[in-house]
């Protein structure tokens, strides 16, 4: 595999002497990174969480459009991150498309509170969608190239524990504030972007640019194939992928609490236990997974996830179920992040960052929907326990994939001598 380059790790040196006081343990970068996704997803769930009752209630949409809408939504934010990710490694610049993404699903939702009809929140989830395919295979790459290799899984870690975070608070926020406002939805979705506001000033102002490396004279653009990107590369992307198919949306799990007898005001709180023990993880799973290996910690995190399925599929006490869900939540911890490092540890080319992202979210993010659909057929044919037998099925066969995986750890024995 290409080295990274020269240029970039000079800027990288230079930025991490003048940041001798880290903040928390990181480095301005990935703090602040982590600062705009805690702040973004506030946001972005004191409005989407009520976007389908909005539709409904207020608008008077069908059940079949809100479908429509969050199907079309996922499915252009997921595309999105591949060509996003390649343009952010043609034009060598990160953060100017991280800006504008974030930028972009800001905007969206003071709009949202003067929609009159379900098309408009069409329009603007569109929008905000394309806010999101835009930003985050550029981040991605900008994070992992603000640390060394060593250092890249507490980074994620760190990053998705706040994403995870901010959407907590975010649901408590609408929670406490919804009754203060006579449930008005749209005095909600113009408070929201204050938080998303505040996001993207702090991004655009604290937030260093790390572009790939400088190009040299004479020297062309990469042609993308898959071949750069490498085998082991592709070996990874398959096992996500089909371990992707397996995991379904937190909906259908809550569903499963409720089915067993959880209390359906309790229901928030249970998904509540789940996000909390994301975010409490995520930066302990991101930190030993640079010292045993960002491979290892996430087979580590498959293992958890098969187990936590089969668990669901026999679970029949409503007091047990908050365990389980408490479990779930070191999987997630486990594998979100980590899986970001893995990235960078197999496409070490800078001028390729990107575009691995980009690729790895978006097929990841697309085999959602028919990995739902699946789970929901098994579902209604031979009921849950059967359904959650298939996802746990489908975390062993992608961990055997994986044990075929094989790529130069080094940076990990670096640490573990250290």
């Amino acid at each position: 595999m290409a080295e990274i380059t020269g240029d970039r790790d000079l800027l990288l040196n230079g930025m991490q002497e003048k940041e001798e006081k880290k903040i928390l343990g990181f480095n301005k970068n990935i703090f602040t990174m982590g600062v705009v996704s805690f702040l973004n997803d506030v946001s972005s769930e004191m409005v989407f969480s009520y976007i389908p009752i909005f539709l409904t209630t207020v608008l008077g949409a069908s059940v079949t459009f809100v479908g429509l809408i969050e199907g079309l939504a996922d499915a252009t934010a997921s595309i999105l991150k591949i060509f996003a990710g390649r343009l952010s490694d043609k034009i060598r610049k990160r953060k100017a498309l991280i800006v504008f993404g974030y930028s972009l699903s800001a905007l969206a939702k003071p709009i949202l509170a003067v929609a009159m009809a379900p098309w408009h929140v069409l329009v603007v989830r569109f929008v905000d969608r394309v806010g999101k395919g835009t930003r985050e295979a550029p981040r991605d790459a900008l994070i992992s190239s603000s640390v060394s290799n060593g250092d890249v899984g507490r980074a994620f870690g760190f990053n998705r524990g706040a994403d995870r975070l901010g959407a907590t608070v975010g649901l408590v926020v609408a929670f406490l504030i919804l009754p203060l406002i006579n449930n008005n939805y749209r005095v909600l979705f113009l408070l929201s972007f204050v938080a998303s506001a505040v996001a993207v000033l702090v991004l655009a102002t604290f937030v260093k640019e790390i572009p790939p490396g400088a190009k040299r004279d004479g020297e062309v653009d990469i042609k993308f194939e898959f071949k750069h990107l490498g085998v082991p590369f592709i070996v990874f992307l398959i096992a996500s992928t089909i371990f992707a198919l397996g995991t379904v949306s937190e909906a259908l799990i809550i569903l499963r609490a409720s089915g067993i007898g959880v209390p359906l005001h309790l229901l928030p709180i249970i998904y509540l236990v789940f996000n909390l023990t994301y975010s409490i993880l995520s930066v302990p799973a991101g930190s030993l997974s640079d010292k045993i290996g960002h491979r290892n910690t996430y087979m580590i995190g498959m293992l958890i996830f098969s187990v936590a399925y089969v668990l669901f599929a026999k679970v029949t006490s409503s007091f047990a179920i908050w365990f389980v869900f408490a479990f779930y939540g070191i999987y997630a911890a486990f594998t979100d992040g980590v899986g970001r490092a893995i990235v960078a540890d197999l496409v070490q080319e800078d001028r390729l960052r990107a575009t691995a992202y980009g690729i790895y979210n978006a097929l990841t993010g697309l085999a959602l929907l028919p990995g739902s659909l699946i789970f929901g057929y098994i579902w209604d044919k031979f009921g849950p326990e059967m359904a959650f037998y298939y996802g746990a099925l489908l975390g062993v066969l992608s961990f055997i994939i994986f044990a075929f995986l094989r790529y130069d750890d080094s940076h990990v024995a670096k640490r573990l001598t250290k």
